[in-house]
């Protein structure tokens, strides 16, 4: 059904919507409205999801301020 290639391509996505995300939430404060999901399976699982997304975003800052690529503007 699905191979290998799709898996990580999938898997990849996902991960960067996570991340966006956690972005949006950053700058804006707007998150998923975790608290109207009826399952708490399915609610807890987003949470590690988004939560996985705010690591990724966290690592992504740290290693663009560490850069001389980049620089912080007021």
């Amino acid at each position: 059904m699905f191979g290998l290639g799709r898996l990580t391509h999938l898997a990849v996505d996902l991960l960067l919507v996570s991340a966006f995300l956690a972005g949006v939430k950053r700058s804006t404060g707007l998150t998923l409205a975790l608290t109207r999901l009826k399952n708490r399976d399915v609610r807890q699982l987003l949470k590690s999801w988004l939560d996985v997304g705010e690591y990724m975003f966290d690592g992504a800052v740290i290693l663009m301020g560490r850069s001389k690529s980049f620089e912080r503007r007021p």
